[in-house]
């Protein structure tokens, strides 16, 4: 895979190349199912292919360079443990703001986790991932659920939900994606995959009879006990420095990554939505329509986008040299890559 700045195109932009004798069988149909899609769908949240084209065996993807890279490798790089509440629920919004059209157009997207949720230089955040979503519709007519297992969903396990891994004969619908949204809350708090140290067959288990993750500042309350949860002083994050000890109820600590200090409190607000995208029984979790006026989200109206993107630093885009001030990471690019910036480790990079 390489990232190019492309001098013909007027937006830098990201090349994707494969090798099609390679991995023909899983590159096909991975590719001409995300060709189709990027046709059909049209939204600013949505990472979408400019052009697909092969060339001596190898198959080209163009599409938008999204500088900041993905919510997982700002994780690695930058907020070991934890992003701030202000910048994930700028995230988070613009993610349900893409799921809000694909359930509209009848599809499930099936594979929502931090690589999947990008960031542009501008502020834009774009859901990636299409070469896993589904359509609901069959014979012309819309299915309230579907059975099919989506490729490669051994690495999709943290975040896939009960019904989708029960594959019983009541099937899954868009409320998995919601499910998905609330395991990737609970990464962007603490920097660490829910149920990432659990082997497969016990994540499984967990699942299935019920266990899911909290925010472990204060105990797990019931949906109606809102006013017994603690909240932070300031009713969010102040962001930068700030995270929480947080994963699953079975996980145990990695020293892959500093822990925190102390574990810090989070807002009622953000206890609650992760309390409802993580709902056992899919009927009883909101639409991505309704999270949209979640009290969480108030604030993302109240913010303008430098400010969230003021949050990042010490993050800069990949197109900006490393010594650029933090007052203007926010609102200025580069047009020509700085010869010292390192390119990214191909581990950092996860499109998949």
């Amino acid at each position: 895979m390489s990232f190019l700045d492309c001098s013909c195109i007027s937006s830098h932009s990201r090349v994707q190349s494969f090798s099609i004798e390679e991995q023909y069988e899983d590159i096909s149909q991975q590719c001409s199912n995300e060709a189709l899609l990027s046709r059909l769908f049209r939204h600013p949240n949505l990472l979408t292919s400019r052009q697909v084209f092969s060339s001596c065996c190898q198959l080209w993807v163009l599409s938008p360079l999204m500088s900041y890279g993905s919510a997982d490798s700002l994780l690695r790089s930058y907020f070991p443990d934890g992003m701030s509440e202000s910048l994930i629920a700028y995230l988070l919004y613009g993610v349900l703001r893409a799921l809000e059209y694909l359930h509209h157009m009848g599809y499930v997207h099936r594979g929502v986790k931090a690589s999947h949720v990008l960031l542009s230089a501008e502020g834009r955040v774009c859901l990636s991932g299409l070469q896993s979503v589904y359509s609901l519709m069959k014979d012309g007519k819309r299915m309230r659920a579907v059975f099919d297992m989506p490729q490669h969903s051994l690495s999709l396990l943290p975040w896939l939900s009960p019904e989708l891994l029960r594959q019983d004969l009541h099937g899954y619908g868009v409320k998995s994606d919601v499910y998905s949204l609330g395991i990737v809350a609970c990464e962007l708090v603490s920097g660490r995959v829910p149920f990432q140290d659990v082997p497969p067959t016990l994540m499984l288990l967990q699942k299935l009879q019920g266990s899911h993750c909290c925010l472990l500042d204060v105990p797990p309350y019931p949906l109606g006990d809102m006013g017994a949860l603690k909240v932070s002083r300031s009713g969010v994050d102040s962001g930068i420095g700030e995270s929480v000890a947080t994963g699953s109820l079975t996980r145990t600590a990695t020293a892959e990554r500093p822990q925190s200090p102390a574990p810090k409190n989070h807002s009622a607000t953000l206890h609650n939505l992760v309390q409802l995208c993580l709902q056992q029984q899919p009927e009883r979790r909101p639409s991505a329509t309704a999270l949209l006026t979640h009290p969480f989200f108030r604030q993302v109206k109240k913010h303008t986008r430098d400010s969230f993107l003021s949050l990042m630093y010490p993050a800069v885009p990949l197109s900006c040299p490393p010594d650029m001030p933090p007052s203007e990471t926010p609102t200025q690019t580069c047009n020509t890559p700085s010869p010292t910036h390192p390119e990214p480790e191909d581990g950092l990079w996860d499109f998949s």
